[in-house]
């Protein structure tokens, strides 16, 4: 969906100035970015924007530290002072119970490969995480590296749009074999939590139940 041409014409003026502004323009593009990350605005156009302005290394600059301080404060806000609302909000996504187990067992590789997955949404994914019992260090390091090959493929798609009206108005660049390898890299990874998280939820439940949980199929 296209904006509105004066919503329009304010953005295409906020972005020739952020090119214009040097690295004060970069670090406003940043603190953008990481307050779009608090507000659940798109990632990807804000990535795809970056670039856009900066290119392929500008763009990754701006952007791998903006989307892990984002997701860092979303992290602490949902841990502490947004603890209650996010509670209500993953009500909505049951697994997130088998998620909480799974990360108190394999933090960084559940969280790793929960950033490489399209399961949850990235912005839900940074609270969410915040109510589970994952520690601080494991959920940063598995977020800085998840993060990493899906960032690198929208920065360099925006670098190869012509104009910031091909931005507004939704043009995306055939992402060609890398994002066919994103994509089963994707598909690879959702697998693997699918298994991960089943097993934690089954030896939660043997747990609770005090003997062997049965195993899933069909009944005699």
């Amino acid at each position: 969906m296209r904006l509105g041409a004066g919503v329009e014409h304010v953005v295409l003026g906020l972005l020739a100035w952020a090119k214009a502004a040097g690295l004060g323009g970069a670090l406003l593009f940043a603190g953008a970015y990481v307050l779009g990350t608090l507000l659940f605005f798109p990632g990807s156009v804000l990535t795809l924007a970056a670039g856009f302005l900066y290119g392929l290394v500008g763009g990754m600059a701006v952007v791998v530290p903006g989307s892990i301080l984002g997701a860092l404060l979303a992290f602490l806000l949902g841990r502490t002072v947004l603890r209650r609302p996010t509670e209500r909000l993953l009500r909505r996504h049951p697994r997130f119970a088998a998620v909480d187990t799974a990360v108190a067992e394999n933090g960084f590789r559940v969280v790793l490969l929960l950033r490489l997955s399209p399961l949850f949404p990235f912005n839900l994914l940074n609270y969410g995480l915040g109510v589970t019992r994952v520690p601080l260090l494991p959920y940063l390091l598995g977020s800085a590296l998840g993060m990493l090959p899906g960032t690198l493929l929208y920065v360099y798609l925006g670098s190869l749009l012509t104009s910031a009206s091909e931005l507004l108005g939704g043009k995306r660049p055939d992402a060609g074999w890398a994002g066919r390898a994103l994509f089963l890299g994707g598909l690879v990874a959702t697998a693997a939590v699918v298994v991960l998280v089943g097993r934690a939820a089954r030896r939660a439940l043997e747990a609770v139940l005090g003997a062997p949980a049965p195993p899933a199929g069909p009944s005699s």
